[in-house]
């Protein structure tokens, strides 16, 4: 496997420093340092902490966008594939996870983090109402899985009885 580009090595370091540290330690030489390039080589990519941050959210959306559409076709459908996935892909080496966390340090200083958020549950919660007759369960069904991920990115204990109990789950929601 190659070598990421430049740009996605400045994004990655980002996204680092906003994990381990805060946005309080966000500098562009910081910034640079950590993803190996020149202060020069970071303003060729990204002119500003404000560009940096969008492309941040715009690789948060592409990868969203991915799994949503990835979802569409999951072997296990899609109620079945967001509800799982809810718990297995709060893991710090899944890509989208990272931003998810990287971008979630920011939420209440940057309105456009807020709004990258919410447009993920959206794309979310319209493909759930595609799939769930119901626009009640549509919904409860999309703030389970919210809190199935919430717990499991806090490191809470596991849902065992929602995940071990899956059929029994969807059935109670009248689903299965």
């Amino acid at each position: 496997m190659g070598r990421s580009s430049s740009r996605e090595q400045i994004l990655d370091a980002y996204q680092e420093i906003l994990i381990d540290s805060g946005s309080a330690a966000v500098t562009l030489d910081a910034v640079a340092a950590r993803a190996g390039v020149s202060k020069g080589g970071l303003l060729y990519h990204f002119g500003s902490k404000d560009a940096l941050l969008d492309g941040l959210l715009d690789r948060l959306l592409r990868l969203a966008a991915a799994d949503v559409e990835y979802a569409r076709t999951a072997p296990e459908g899609v109620v079945r594939y967001f509800l799982l996935t809810s718990v297995t892909d709060a893991d710090m080496s899944k890509p989208a996870h990272r931003a998810s966390v990287a971008a979630l340090r920011l939420v209440g200083s940057e309105p456009k983090v807020t709004e990258a958020m919410v447009e993920v549950c959206r794309l979310w919660s319209e493909l759930l109402a595609e799939h769930i007759d119901d626009p009640l369960t549509a919904e409860i069904v999309s703030l389970l899985g919210d809190g199935l991920y919430l717990r499991a990115t806090l490191g809470g204990p596991a849902p065992q009885p929602v995940l071990d109990r899956l059929p029994e789950t969807l059935r109670r929601l009248g689903l299965e």
